[in-house]
């Protein structure tokens, strides 16, 4: 999953830069434990999961409408946060099956994902906001390499090779990783200060298709 929303002006004080990252880390934080929640509850509902795994358009309809209002109301607080929390909701639902699934076939699978991907994005942002590096260059490669993914992900739906799935998989962990650095330099020297919700958004994306690379590329090898 990606999307792209515009950039606004330059962030131009140590002031608000600060004001930006405060906000956007702490939605980003709030939608990861409401991911969490919403997983952990959908787990406890085998009914529901069922229809996630059985209604795959209709689920991700579910999932993009709140993303498509939040995307639509950025500056209209506080609905802008309501959709948001909604989405990172959803998407908690919606990766349920997957959790699921690994969960009861490789216990403890999940929770190494999870700890590697919080590494990862602690080295990646560190490095993101330390680094003097322009790394504008980056996202229009790692974007056209998202599509050639994300093309590539639907041929082999049709041919259904084990190894090219997990070639994928750890594709989409350097793509996601690419990206994660990217967005992040944005939010140091593009997005600015009211800005923070498609921030968040982008951060929170990047995350969870990092875990869920984490996860499949793991999940592969044990495999």
């Amino acid at each position: 999953m990606g999307v792209s929303f515009p950039a606004g002006a330059l962030v131009r004080t140590g002031a608000e830069r600060a004001t930006l990252v405060r906000r956007t880390y702490s939605l980003v934080f709030a939608g990861v434990l409401a991911t969490i929640a919403s997983a952990t509850f959908a787990l406890s509902q085998p009914a529901l999961m069922q229809s996630v795994a059985v209604h795959p358009w209709i689920s991700i309809a579910c999932l993009f409408a709140p993303l498509f209002l939040a995307m639509r109301a950025q500056k209209v607080f506080p609905a802008n946060i309501g959709f948001v929390l909604l989405f990172t909701v959803v998407s908690g639902v919606y990766i349920s099956p997957i959790l699921y699934f690994y969960g009861r076939s490789q216990p403890g699978l999940i929770t190494q994902a999870a700890v590697l991907t919080i590494g990862a994005f602690g080295i990646l942002t560190a490095y993101a906001f330390v680094s003097r590096r322009d790394f504008s260059a980056w996202g229009s490669f790692f974007t056209v390499g998202l599509w050639v993914l994300i093309g590539t992900m639907l041929l082999n739906m049709y041919f259904r090779n084990p190894a090219m799935d997990l070639w994928l998989a750890g594709i989409t962990v350097l793509i996601f990783s690419g990206l994660l650095v990217y967005d992040t330099w944005r939010i140091r020297n593009v997005y600015g200060p009211d800005e923070y919700v498609a921030a968040a958004v982008q951060i929170y994306l990047d995350l969870l298709n990092l875990f869920l690379g984490l996860l499949r590329v793991l999940g592969g090898r044990r495999s």
